[in-house]
C-alpha cells in the first residue's frame, strides 16, 4: 500500500482560526478602549447650554467704591456686526434654502447625519484627506458657538456627541434661529438680518425667494460668494441652492424658474456698527482675563468666550480702585508730568505700571502706556509686552532664593572684583560680567552688594544657586510664565537679560511675595463673574502659596529697604512711608525699571521706548514715576513700619575674610607677597642656623655674672 500524502489544508485552518481570533480580540480591545475614551474624555464635555451663548445681552463691569458699594464702571457690547432676529421673522424660504443646500436630512436626523459622517471618515482614512466635511446644521451651529474648528478626530468625535446631546434639549426651530443669527455671511455680517441690510438694504422679513437663496449661498465660502466680490460667483451658487430646493420639493417649478430669472439688486446698505468709546487699559485687562479664564472653565475657544463676555449679559466684578487709578492717570496721561530725556530724542517715553494689594492679589490700578489712549486693545505695556528687567530681577531670581535655601545672609562676605580674581564653576568659558559702572569695592557684605547692584556678586550667588534652580523658583513659586527653558542662564537670570523678557504684571506679582511675608498671591483684576440670572460663572478667589519663608521675606525686605534708602533706588523714598525695592537697567540703558513696595502696596514700573534706544535721563525715570505716584497714594495713609529681619549669621559660602583677602590679590601682588614671604623665611632660616653654630663649640659671649676665684694658700 502506498503511503497517503499529507493534507496541507488540515494545517491551514487552525492558523486562519488563530488569526481571526486574534483579530476579533484586538477589535474588542480597541472597542473597549474607544468606549472608555468616549466616556471619560468626550461625554463630559458635550453639554452645551444655549443660555450661555445669548448674543443680545449687554454685559457690565462693576467696581467697588470707597464705601463698599458696587457701581457700574462700563458696559460691554458685541463687537460683531449682528442684529438678532427671531424665528418667526425669518422667511420660510430662508430656512428651506439653508436646509436644502447644507443638510437635506435635517428634519429627520438627531443631530448627526450618519450617511455623510461615514462618508467623511472614509474620505479621511481611504482618501487620506483631513477635510472631514459631513457636518449637519446642528454641528455647524455648535462649531460657530464654541469656535472649536481644529481639524482632528477628537474634535470631530466631540462635535458628533455634542450634536446628539444638543438636539435632546433644543428643537429644530431653535437650531435654525440660532444658526441663522450666528453664521458669517461676509462683509463683516453675522446673522441674516445684517446680511439682508448689507446686501439688499432691507429687513430680512422682506426678502424674496431669490434673495434668500443668494444670501444662504454665501455661507459656504463667504469671500468667494460675496456678491460685492463677484456677482457671477454668487449667481451660480444661488442657482445651485434653488435647484436643491426644487429637487427636494420645497418650491414648485414655477417658483424655481421665477427666482432664477429674477434680477438681483445688490445695494450696500447702511449697516456699520457704531464706534465704541475707547476703553481704559484696566478695562481691557479685565476683559482679557475673563475671556481667558472663561475659555478654560467652559472648555471653549477664547474666541467663543469673547462672544459670551460681550453678549451674554454677564456681571463682572473687578478689583479697580478708582482713586488710585486716577492718581496713575494723572501722571501717565500728562506728558509734561513725565521725566524728560536729556539727549533731545524725538521718541516718546513709554511706560507700563501695575499697582497691587500684596495681601489680596488685587491689581488696583495699571496703565499700559503714556499719553492719551486712542485705540482699543492696542499695545498694553503693563500686561502684554515683555521687556528685560535688568537688575530688578535680582531679588526674586538670585538673592531671595539664595536666602531661602540658606546659601547667603545679609552679613555674608563676598569679593567684588573682576574676572581675573573669580572663576565661576558653572561656566566653562572665562565669561564674567562687569559692574555698571565698572568699579570694584573688594570684600563686602551681601547687603551692600544688593544696595550697589553688583553684577559680579549676583553671578557668584547664581553660581552657588544654579540657573536651573533659579528658573524653577521663578516659574513654580512666583508665577512667571514669560521665561523659556533657555533662560536658565547666568546672563538671563543673574543680570536680568532673558530671551523675551518679563511683563510688568509678572514683576509686580512676584515682588508681592516679598511684601507679604513670603506668601505669593496670583494677580487678579476681577473677583467674580455672574450670569444674568445671578449664577456664579467664575469665582476668582485668591490663589496663594508660600513662595518664601517668613524669615526670608523679612530678610529681603531688610536688604531692599536699605537699597531703596541708601543705594541705587534712593529716588524712590517717600516722605511718610518706608520703601523696599530695586532698580533695573538693561544693556545700553534701553530699559529702566523700579519694582518696590510699602507696607500697603506693591508697584512695578518699566520705562523705555517702543523701538528700543539708549535712554539718557538724569536719574532713573522709572523710579521717579514710581515715587510720584506712590507719594500721592500714601500721603493720607497711616504710617506703618516694615517687619524686617537682619538674617542671622554669615554663611561663609564664599570663604573667610582671610581667604577672600587672598583671592582679592592681583597676580603681581600675589607674586610680590610670595617673594616677601620667601625672603622673610630665608632670614628666619639664617638666624636659626647661626644659633645652632654657637652651640657646637664656639666661645660663649661675655657675661655680666660675677666671677669667683680661690684664695692663695698660706706660705
Amino acid at each position: 500500500m502506498e503511503n497517503a500524502k499529507p493534507r496541507k489544508c488540515s494545517n491551514v485552518w487552525p492558523v486562519i482560526g488563530t488569526i481571526l481570533l486574534i483579530g476579533i480580540l484586538t477589535a474588542l480591545l480597541f472597542l473597549c478602549i474607544f468606549a472608555f475614551y468616549i466616556k471619560t474624555c468626550i461625554i463630559p464635555t458635550t453639554k452645551l447650554d444655549l443660555s450661555d451663548y445669548a448674543l443680545n445681552q449687554t454685559s457690565t463691569i462693576y467696581y467697588e467704591d470707597s464705601e463698599g458699594n458696587w457701581k457700574e464702571l462700563t458696559t460691554l457690547h458685541g463687537q460683531e456686526n449682528r442684529i438678532w432676529v427671531d424665528y418667526d421673522k425669518i422667511p420660510q424660504y430662508m430656512e428651506k434654502a439653508l436646509v436644502s443646500i447644507e443638510d437635506k436630512r435635517f428634519y429627520r436626523h438627531n443631530g448627526v447625519d450618519w450617511y455623510r459622517t461615514a462618508g467623511a471618515f472614509v474620505n479621511m482614512f481611504v482618501g487620506m484627506k483631513n477635510t472631514f466635511g459631513g457636518s449637519t446644521i446642528t454641528q455647524q451651529l455648535i462649531k460657530n458657538l464654541t469656535q472649536q474648528d481644529d481639524i482632528t478626530v477628537q474634535r470631530k468625535l466631540l462635535e458628533i456627541f455634542q450634536a446628539i446631546e444638543f438636539e435632546k434639549e433644543h428643537d429644530k426651530k431653535e437650531i435654525i434661529e440660532w444658526y441663522l443669527n450666528t453664521v458669517y455671511f461676509g462683509e463683516g455680517c453675522y446673522g441674516v438680518q445684517t446680511a439682508a441690510q448689507t446686501y439688499f438694504g432691507k429687513d430680512v422679513s422682506k426678502l424674496s425667494l431669490a434673495e434668500c437663496a443668494a444670501i444662504v449661498g454665501i455661507t459656504n465660502l463667504p469671500t468667494y460668494y460675496d456678491p460685492f466680490y463677484s456677482v457671477e460667483n454668487n449667481k451660480a451658487r444661488q442657482e445651485d441652492v434653488l435647484a436643491c430646493m426644487y429637487d427636494q420639493g420645497y418650491i414648485s417649478k414655477k417658483e424655481y424658474e421665477e427666482a432664477v430669472a429674477e434680477e438681483l439688486d445688490f445695494v450696500r446698505g447702511e449697516n456699520s456698527p457704531s464706534a465704541s468709546s475707547v476703553r481704559s487699559y484696566y478695562t481691557e485687562t479685565v476683559i482679557s482675563d475673563v475671556i481667558k479664564d472663561l475659555a478654560a472653565e467652559k472648555g471653549i475657544s477664547e474666541l467663543a468666550a469673547q462672544t459670551l463676555v460681550y453678549n451674554a449679559g454677564y456681571e463682572i466684578y473687578c478689583c479697580l480702585d478708582k482713586n488710585i487709578q486716577a492718581k496713575v492717570d494723572k501722571i501717565y496721561e500728562d506728558l509734561d508730568a513725565l521725566p524728560k530725556a536729556t539727549n533731545g530724542t524725538s521718541s516718546q517715553l513709554q511706560s507700563g505700571i501695575v499697582i497691587m494689594d500684596q495681601y489680596t492679589g488685587k491689581i488696583v490700578a495699571l496703565s499700559g502706556g503714556t499719553g492719551k489712549k486712542t485705540i482699543n486693545f492696542g499695545l498694553n505695556r503693563a500686561t502684554k509686552t515683555t521687556r528685560p528687567p535688568g537688575s530688578s530681577i535680582k531679588p526674586i531670581a538670585v538673592y531671595g532664593p539664595a536666602v531661602e535655601y540658606g546659601l547667603i545672609s545679609p552679613s555674608t562676605l563676598v569679593l567684588d572684583a573682576d574676572g581675573s580674581h573669580i572663576k565661576l564653576q558653572g561656566v566653562k568659558t572665562d565669561w564674567f560680567p562687569k559692574n555698571s559702572p565698572p568699579e570694584y569695592d573688594g570684600i563686602m557684605t551681601i547687603k551692600a552688594a544688593l544696595r550697589d547692584s553688583k553684577n559680579t556678586v549676583s553671578v557668584q550667588i547664581m553660581d552657588k544657586l544654579t540657573p536651573a534652580a533659579s528658573l524653577d523658583f521663578l516659574r513654580n513659586r512666583l508665577g512667571i510664565e514669560s521665561l523659556i527653558d533657555s533662560d536658565a542662564d547666568y546672563a538671563a537670570l543673574a543680570l536680568g537679560q532673558p530671551h523675551y523678557g518679563i511683563t510688568v504684571r509678572e514683576m509686580a506679582q512676584a515682588y508681592c511675595a516679598l511684601a507679604n511675608d513670603g506668601t505669593f498671591t496670583k494677580a487678579r483684576t476681577y473677583t467674580m463673574v455672574k450670569d444674568r440670572s445671578g449664577n456664579i460663572v467664575l469665582d476668582n478667589r485668591p490663589q496663594t502659596q508660600q513662595a518664601f519663608s517668613t524669615e526670608t521675606a523679612r530678610t529681603m525686605t531688610y536688604m531692599l529697604n536699605y537699597a531703596a534708602t541708601y543705594g541705587t533706588g534712593h529716588e524712590s523714598r517717600l516722605s511718610n512711608m518706608p520703601v523696599a525695592g530695586k532698580t533695573g537697567t538693561t544693556s545700553d540703558n534701553k530699559d529702566r525699571w523700579f519694582c518696590g513696595y510699602t507696607p500697603y502696596y506693591t508697584c512695578a514700573v518699566w520705562t523705555g521706548y517702543d523701538t528700543p534706544e539708549k535712554m539718557r535721563f538724569i536719574g532713573n525715570p522709572a523710579t521717579q514715576i514710581w515715587q510720584k505716584i506712590m507719594e500721592d497714594i500714601h500721603k493720607d495713609l497711616k504710617y506703618k513700619e516694615f517687619k524686617m529681619s537682619t538674617g542671622g549669621a554669615a554663611t561663609g559660602i564664599f570663604g573667610s575674610r582671610s581667604e577672600l583677602e587672598e583671592q582679592k590679590l592681583t597676580e603681581a601682588e600675589r607674586q610680590k607677597k610670595a617673594e616677601e614671604e620667601a625672603k622673610k623665611k630665608a632670614e628666619e632660616e639664617a638666624k636659626k642656623n647661626g644659633e645652632e653654630g654657637t652651640n657646637n663649640g664656639q666661645l660663649p659671649e661675655a657675661s655680666d655674672a660675677p666671677v669667683f676665684t680661690a684664695a692663695p694658700e698660706a706660705a
